[in-house]
């Protein structure tokens, strides 16, 4: 009798954690994809690549196996001016992101045009492709849509990456793997949530803003500012480094750890980072022995720092 009721037990705690999983999981989904996806989720998922965690592809948060993010203003092909556009550059073997791996999730419009005029599901992840957000008409409306422009207009990954350049491409998805990583989750959020916080932070995110993003990173508590439109407020690059390599350096009473070591060890110009002699000068600045703090080093272009930083400043 006694074993008879520990497996009625185990099965009824079975279907109980199941029944919890099918409420927090799987019912939220069916409402998310009910929703259309605004112009800022096609965007983000883009700009993320296919998840922005722990995954197959990026087994040790380093930031690799994402999208790269860059700037055009002349055509790849044709070499001609364009007006300014901003495309996703998937390069061979780089997973695509949720939209285009399950066109479902974009939401009613969205996906008919994705699929028919923007060719969506022509890309090939042997190839790698490039992806644009474009405009189009559904039914009478103007909707935002996902455009191969590897299949309709020939933009080959490496060329476009070519014509960009360095100073015009951003790892924003490797950037979203660093504030994950790194924990900035654990004290700033993405969600802006009472009035007051709209008047400073910025308006709330819509539920159609996270379709095809995974995970989202809301955030767990709120000890330093919101981050949702950071990007809008604060553009500064200069700021942004001496932020993140020792906060109390725009921020006496700053709570936030240093991030000094996401440089790595060496500088834009190749030359190793003295980290003790900058401590050091520091210290003198801090006690009032130096009239100005050391000059926080260039990061190196490969640097986590500069994804980090790529992924606030794409917060707008």
């Amino acid at each position: 009798m006694a074993f008879r009721e520990y497996k009625i037990g185990a099965r009824l705690f079975g279907v109980a954690l199941g029944g919890s999983m099918i409420i927090t999981l799987y019912l939220p989904t069916i409402d998310m994809t009910s929703v259309a996806a605004t112009e800022t989720s096609l965007r983000k998922q883009l700009s993320y690549g296919r998840i922005g965690g722990f995954s197959y592809e990026d087994p040790f948060l380093l930031g690799e196996g994402k999208p790269k993010t860059v700037v055009l203003t002349e055509d790849p092909v044709t070499g001609q001016q364009i007006e300014t556009v901003e495309a996703y550059v998937y390069e061979p073997g780089i997973p695509f992101a949720g939209g285009i791996n399950h066109p479902r999730v974009l939401g009613d419009g969205i996906t008919d045009l994705s699929l028919e005029k923007g060719r969506i599901s022509e890309a090939d992840i042997s190839a790698g492709a490039v992806f644009v957000v474009s405009r189009g008409s559904y039914q009478g409306e103007t909707v935002n849509y996902i455009e191969n422009v590897t299949a309709t207009r020939g933009w080959k990954p490496e060329k476009v990456l070519s014509v960009a350049g360095d100073a015009n491409t951003s790892y924003v998805g490797s950037g979203k793997i660093m504030f994950v990583k790194e924990g900035c989750w654990w004290c700033h959020t993405l969600l802006p949530e009472q009035t007051q916080d709209w008047q400073y932070f910025g308006v709330p995110p819509r539920l159609g803003d996270f379709n095809g993003e995974s995970p989202t990173a809301f955030g767990s508590d709120r000890k330093a500012p919101d981050l949702l439109h950071v990007g809008s407020r604060n553009s500064s690059k200069e700021w942004m480094m001496m932020h993140f390599f020792n906060p109390r350096l725009v921020q006496p009473h700053s709570i936030m750890p240093r991030y000094d070591y996401m440089w790595g060890e060496k500088d834009a110009s190749g030359n190793t980072i003295d980290f003790d002699a900058w401590g050091a000068a520091y210290n003198e600045y801090a006690k009032g022995e130096s009239l100005y703090p050391p000059e926080v080093p260039e990061y190196a272009p490969n640097s986590q720092i500069r994804y980090l930083m790529d992924f606030i400043l794409s917060l707008k």
